[in-house]
């Protein structure tokens, strides 16, 4: 896997997202993850997983730059397959906990809100849906999610302003569950996991299943109304004026970092 790193020890798998400084996610990424939650999911000799990204970064959230300038098909493959990834993520029947190792807005909030329990490093660093702002449509799939742990009022509110939140606001609204020194955020996660773990497999398993029930079956409903829609305004001409201005500012801000 070229887009993240993957260590298994005594049952535990941990996947580290390894893709530049902010590891954002592009496509390729999507289908590595989709294509090892799966692998891990059948594997019993794994009982759980820790997702977790780099020094000052989780996940920077979708590739900006390189979504860009994907063509109308390959638009529509990327969506297709990111809310499938959400879906995989969520379905997923064994303990799994974000290391949340920095900044995590977007599409990076939505990988850690997919597990069972955040713990975020100590910093001052952000999380959260600015989907709105950026010019994506929110999908019901992702208000749900988000609305699962923040409770729909603080989720429609947060979403429509596309609030992120720095860690001790993620952690009074129920964001996140944990904040951790950087030095102890991997040993703080694995307490955790192993927790979980020394748990009756089926019985841990099943129950997640049945109380994460109403969002998994949203997640497999027909999207393509929602997808339409997203792709329209995606496409739309101040959509893609507000982007260039957005990747023009991160590629400032890459050039000055080098």
């Amino acid at each position: 896997m070229s887009t993240f790193q993957i260590t298994i020890n005594e049952g535990l798998a941990v996947i580290t997202l390894d893709r530049g400084r902010s590891n954002p996610i592009n496509h390729q990424m999507v289908k590595e993850l989709t294509s090892c939650i799966k692998t891990l999911e059948n594997d019993d000799s794994v009982g759980g997983l820790i997702l977790t990204g780099k020094e000052g970064f989780f996940s920077s959230g979708i590739d900006l730059i390189e979504a860009y300038d994907y063509s109308e098909e390959q638009s529509r493959e990327f969506w297709v397959d990111f809310l499938a990834l959400q879906s995989v993520l969520v379905a997923f029947k064994k303990p799994m906990v974000a290391a949340i190792s920095g900044h995590s807005p977007a599409g990076g909030c939505i990988l850690a809100i997919c597990c069972d329990y955040r713990v975020m490093a100590e910093g001052k660093f952000i999380i959260g849906l600015n989907e709105i702002p950026v010019g994506i449509i929110i999908p019901d799939t992702v208000f749900n999610l988000y609305s699962f742990w923040l409770g729909q009022r603080k989720a429609y509110q947060y979403l429509m302003e596309g609030k992120l939140l720095n860690i001790d606001e993620a952690l009074e609204a129920g964001l996140i569950d944990e904040i951790s020194t950087p030095e102890n955020l991997m040993n703080a996660a694995e307490v955790k996991i192993r927790a979980y773990m020394k748990l009756n497999t089926v019985t841990w398993g099943q129950s997640k299943l049945n109380l994460r029930s109403g969002l998994i079956s949203s997640l497999k409903t027909d999207q393509t109304d929602t997808l339409n829609k997203m792709l329209e305004q995606w496409w739309a001409p101040a959509t893609r004026k507000g982007l260039q201005m957005m990747i023009q500012n991160l590629k400032s801000k890459t050039t000055s970092t080098n």
